[in-house]
């Protein structure tokens, strides 16, 4: 038997629900200083970080991996790639020099809004010369399917160092597994779906009869479907965010003092994620103002916000871990205190129901023996239905400075995709004692984005003078 390992039904779903136009990777804007790095001409020693990244990479097998699709039965499975080429993934351009953020960020949008080839590896790193202040900087996105948030971050821990040390990692001969041929590929697959077909039975004969574990998630899940989907067949308010997305991407960044952030908490309750959330909030009534839209009268906006789901035992691995929860905004509260006081409450109410996430849980692992399709479906329908207005996510990073074969990270701005009519995201990676904002949007459907980014910085200096 060749060797090949089966997508989850989660994993699978961010295959199945991209098109043109909905892209759907995950990425990042990584700022390094160039000293170390620097050759005699000026420019960055492009070898050595291909050398570097490719003695790396032995440790995330995945990135060496390509899809196969099971004949017939189209589910995706990987293989390892015979034809895995380093200088395909990390490719090296150039802004004009001296290059300043505006052209880093058109150049990142570019990038980010073009697909990753399905007969390769899904990654990608585009190393960027020319930067004003001595620096460089990583364009980098990987599949949504090969991981999420939180396995992006482990990633990074794989790559990077903690010093400035540049010798290149011992790393063993790599040799590609051999495939599975047709027959395999059918035959396992067939295999799984039969035991899947069995197990699902069972369960279901026993969550009808009440007994066992089965019964009491099939009770929870019951229960999180009516909150979840619940609210998600009711569309949200309509808002300049939401219309048809097109192919193209704008990227924008902003960053503020996790000191400052903390003291926002401190001072008012709730968690870090409240901060932003709250922020996020009053940036909007801003940005609604300037596009002409009464803010107030937006009583129903919400935000798809995930959550880890990952266990102790899954940390380092790639994959997705993540549940959905839709968090009401207070878009309609004028006064700025009280909307921070009405987010708290919101997260505090959805965190009371923990029923939502072992739901979610639930119908992912019960989809592994029905196939991803109705994982998918049930995605493309949700989006049809326009169940929430932006995504927010925020990961934790790590607080200390890592390094690239030398280069100390400075900065570093995260991406969400975009799907279905949300033509704004918002992705916040902590690193080092600062919150990077990174921002998405549709090119045509917005614009005015660095409007929104306008608004952000001046909700969160509004909420951090009010403890000074």
């Amino acid at each position: 038997m060749g060797w090949f390992e089966r997508l989850s039904p989660l994993d699978a779903t961010f295959l199945a629900i991209e098109d043109t136009d909905s892209p759907m990777h995950v990425g990042a804007v990584a700022v390094f200083d160039a000293a170390p790095l620097t050759l005699e001409h000026g420019g960055v020693d492009i070898e050595l970080l291909r050398a570097y990244i490719d003695a790396a990479i032995h440790r995330v097998p995945r990135y060496r991996q390509r899809l196969l699709f099971v004949p017939l039965l189209k589910h995706p499975v990987w293989v390892d790639d015979h034809r895995f080429n380093i200088h395909y993934h990390v490719r090296h351009t150039a802004v004009p020099r001296p290059g300043d953020p505006r052209q880093l960020k058109r150049l990142a949008a570019r990038v980010f809004s073009q697909k990753l080839d399905r007969d390769r590896p899904l990654w990608e790193i585009w190393v960027v010369e020319g930067l004003e202040g001595g620096r460089f900087a990583l364009i980098a996105k990987a599949h949504h399917c090969m991981m999420d948030g939180v396995a992006g971050v482990g990633l990074m821990a794989s790559l990077m160092r903690l010093n400035g040390d540049q010798s290149i990692p011992e790393a063993p001969p790599w040799k590609p597994r051999r495939p599975p041929n047709m027959a395999e590929l059918i035959g396992a697959e067939l295999r799984h779906r039969a035991v899947g077909a069995t197990t699902l039975w069972d369960r279901v004969r026993d969550a009808a009869s009440g007994r066992g574990e089965w019964a009491e998630r099939a009770r929870e899940a019951a229960h999180a479907l009516v909150e979840t989907v619940g609210d998600g067949v009711v569309p949200a308010s309509h808002t300049p965010l939401a219309g048809d997305l097109g192919p193209h991407r704008r990227f924008d960044v902003t960053t503020h003092p996790l000191v400052a952030v903390k003291a926002i908490k401190n001072a008012h309750g709730g968690k870090v994620n409240d901060v932003v959330l709250a922020t996020v909030t009053g940036a909007l009534r801003r940005f609604f103002a300037h596009r002409g839209v009464d803010p107030d009268e937006v009583d129903d906006f919400r935000a798809f916000v995930p959550v880890s789901v990952r266990k102790q035992d899954q940390r380092g691995t790639l994959g997705n871990r993540v549940s959905m929860m839709l968090t009401r905004l207070p878009l309609a509260e004028p006064e700025r205190l009280a909307r921070y006081a009405a987010v708290v409450a919101e997260t505090e109410r959805l965190k009371g129901h923990p029923d939502a996430i072992k739901g979610t849980e639930f119908f992912a692992e019960a989809t592994e023996w029905t196939g991803a399709g109705l994982l998918a479906g049930s995605a493309r329908l949700l989006s049809q239905l326009n169940p929430y207005n932006i995504v927010v996510t925020n990961v934790p990073g790590p607080p200390f400075p890592l390094y690239l074969c030398g280069a100390r990270l400075a900065e570093i701005y995260p991406l969400v995709p975009l799907y279905g009519h949300q033509c704004v995201g918002i992705a916040i990676f902590s690193y080092a004692g600062v919150l990077h904002w990174g921002l998405s949007a549709d090119w045509q459907a917005v614009p005015d984005l660095h409007h929104l980014v306008d608004a952000i910085d001046a909700e969160f200096a509004a909420l951090r003078d009010g403890v000074r």
